[in-house]
C-alpha cells in the first residue's frame, strides 16, 4: 500500500480499501517465488522396513532406481542410528530429481518410502565428478564424523565420568564385549513373515501365491527381483505362518529342489 500523501484529504470507502489491499496481498503472494529445495545427486531415503536384511534391501533399491539411470552406489547400515535409512547416488541431479519426484511415498515391503535430497555429496559422486577433490572430500567427511562423535551428549557424559574417576583413582576399566553369536535360521522365534530359500529361478509370484494360499490368512507374497531364489511370504498372524511353514518346509516345487522355509528375522 502506498505511503500517505500530506495535504490530501480524500475519503476512500473502507470496503474498497480492503478489497484493494486483498488484491495487493494476493498479487504479492502470487509473484513471490516458492524457494525450491536444492537438488543433489544423492537421495536420502527414510522409513525403510527394518525387518528386511541389509543386503536384500540394497539390492532391491538398486533394482528399483536403475530404471531412472545408472546407480553409482547404494549405502545402508545395520547400526541403530542409521537403521531404516539408505542413500542412493546417481550420475546427475536431473536423474535424482526425477527419481525423487516419482518414487517418493512408493510402498516398499509394506512401508511408504520418504525420499529427500542428501545434504552433502556422496563419496561415489565426488569420485566420478572430480577425482582431484576426492581426497579432500574424504578428509572433510571424516572430520565432520569425528566432531559429531565428540559432540554426542552420551559420549561427553561418559568422558566426564571417566575424567572424574581418574581424578579420585576409581577408574573402572571397560569390560570387553563378547562377539554376538547369530542364531541359526532354524531356531528363530515365530514371525508372521516366512523367509523362503532355494526356490527355482523361474518361479513366479502366482505359483507361490497359489501354493501358500492353501493355508488361511495369507497376506502377501514378495519376490526379490535381484535374488530369484528367495522370497518372503507374509500371513496375518504368527499362528497361520507357523502352520504353512510346517506344512511346506522341504516341499519340492519343481519336483527336484526342496524349498527351505524359516521364520524371517525380526
Amino acid at each position: 500500500m502506498s505511503d500517505s500523501m500530506e495535504g490530501v484529504v480524500e475519503a476512500v470507502p473502507v470496503a474498497a480499501s480492503s478489497a484493494e489491499a486483498g488484491k495487493d496481498v494476493k498479487a504479492s503472494q502470487e509473484s513471490t517465488p516458492v524457494p525450491e529445495v536444492q537438488a543433489m545427486e544423492t537421495l536420502y531415503i527414510q522409513n525403510l522396513n527394518e525387518k528386511i536384511k541389509i543386503d536384500i534391501m540394497k539390492a532391491t533399491l538398486k533394482a528399483l532406481f536403475k530404471n531412472y539411470g545408472d546407480v553409482l552406489n547404494v549405502t545402508a547400515h545395520r547400526n541403530l542410528r542409521m537403521r531404516g535409512q539408505a542413500f542412493v547416488s546417481f550420475e546427475s541431479k536431473d536423474i535424482a530429481r526425477k527419481a525423487q519426484r516419482e518414487v517418493n511415498r512408493f510402498p516398499l515391503y509394506g512401508k511408504p518410502m520418504q525420499i529427500s535430497f542428501a545434504k552433502t555429496p556422496s563419496d561415489a559422486v565426488v569420485k566420478v565428478s572430480n577425482e582431484n577433490e576426492f581426497e579432500e572430500h574424504l578428509k572433510a567427511r571424516k572430520e565432520r564424523k569425528k566432531q559429531t562423535r565428540l559432540n554426542n551428549p552420551v559420549r561427553r557424559k561418559f568422558a566426564a565420568k571417566r575424567s572424574a574417576g581418574q581424578a579420585d583413582g576409581t577408574v573402572t576399566l571397560p569390560v570387553s564385549k563378547r562377539p554376538a553369536v547369530q542364531m541359526p535360521d532354524e531356531y528363530l522365534p515365530p514371525n508372521k513373515i516366512l523367509f523362503l530359500q532355494n526356490l527355482p529361478e523361474n518361479v513366479s509370484k502366482d505359483q507361490l501365491t497359489a501354493l501358500f494360499s492353501q493355508y488361511p490368512n495369507l497376506y502377501e507374497v514378495r519376490l526379490i527381483p535381484t535374488k530369484k531364489d528367495i522370497a518372503f511370504v507374509e500371513y496375518m498372524d504368527e499362528n497361520s505362518a507357523s502352520v504353512a511353514k510346517d506344512a511346506l518346509h522341504n516341499y519340492k516345487l519343481d519336483g527336484e529342489a526342496k524349498i527351505k522355509i524359516t521364520f524371517a528375522r525380526k
